[in-house]
């Protein structure tokens, strides 16, 4: 497997995510370097890298459309992570191995922060070509019943004695809905039928759990140095997760199982889909 690819696409993620949002310096000058703060204080950029991966698998080379619809999803993530981290949420004090948007800004102006993320990101996709379409892919993947603002109040109001099939729908919702829209949006935006946008929204779908429950395996057994973020907090706040529900071990078979489902709905697309395979792969591989 050869992920060469991935560095430079990250660093011209971030120069995009850069120029998405405002300068530092333009009033109210707080807010905007309270999300920038947030934005652009490293991470992973799955979500982005999933989504220009998803338009190469269409048309076989870079696809500048794609663009559009990973720097929105990037934004919206970005915002539930302000948000997620907030006392009355998850009470979290590290994120991308910094202070949280709350701790450095306080809390109104990090609800602030966030709500100016998730409306700039609709902003930015009403750009995109068929922008009714994306925004009404991306509006569903991140709100409810069926998308993150849902999984998150399941997440809020579950035990850590949830069954297993309670688990799955939250990490459907709060973690899967967004990584699948973000393939999606990334085969739109290249032009894919309705064909192939079904198949790498049942790629999206599989990666997103996995992606998820190997989230679950890390707070387990890495820690804060490794992750970025407070490790052990699952336990700690009673969370109902892969892990709890059915252990370590078989929390790890089933990531591996779900990522081998997804590179499997890739079979139609060939070499095009490489880079998809790449990240199908390092989703359970990472240690943070």
């Amino acid at each position: 497997m050869s992920s060469t690819w991935i560095e430079p696409e990250r660093s011209e993620c971030e120069r995009r995510l850069q120029a998405a949002v405002p300068a530092a310096s333009e009033a109210p000058q707080r807010l905007h370097q309270a999300m920038r703060h947030s934005l652009l204080g490293g991470g992973k950029r799955l979500r982005p890298l999933l989504c220009r991966a998803a338009a190469r698998a269409i048309v076989g080379s870079d696809c500048e459309l794609a663009w559009t619809p990973a720097v929105a999803v990037e934004l919206v993530h970005t915002y539930s992570l302000i948000h997620d981290d907030l006392p009355a949420l998850d009470n979290d004090e590290l994120r991308r191995g910094q202070p949280t948007c709350h701790v450095v800004f306080g809390e109104a102006l990090a609800i602030l922060a966030g709500d100016a993320l998730l409306t700039r990101a609709f902003a930015v996709l009403a750009a995109a070509p068929e922008a009714a379409a994306m925004v009404a892919v991306l509006a569903a993947a991140a709100g409810t019943p069926g998308g993150m603002v849902a999984g998150q109040v399941a997440d809020m109001e579950a035990r850590r004695d949830a069954p297993l099939a309670a688990v799955r729908a939250i990490h459907e919702r709060k973690t899967a809905a967004l990584l699948r829209a973000s393939l999606v949006l990334g085969a739109r935006a290249a032009g894919a039928g309705a064909a192939q946008q079904e198949a790498l929204g049942r790629c999206g779908a599989a990666l997103g759990l996995a992606f998820q429950i190997a989230d679950d395996v890390l707070d387990a057994s890495a820690s804060s140095a490794e992750l970025g973020k407070t490790a052990g907090k699952d336990a700690a706040q009673n969370k109902a997760t892969w892990v709890a529900a059915v252990g370590l071990e078989a929390a790890c078979r089933t990531a591996a199982d779900l990522t081998a489902e997804a590179e499997a709905a890739l079979g139609h697309f060939g070499p095009a889909a490489d880079h998809l395979r790449d990240l199908a792969r390092l989703i359970t591989a990472r240690r943070g």
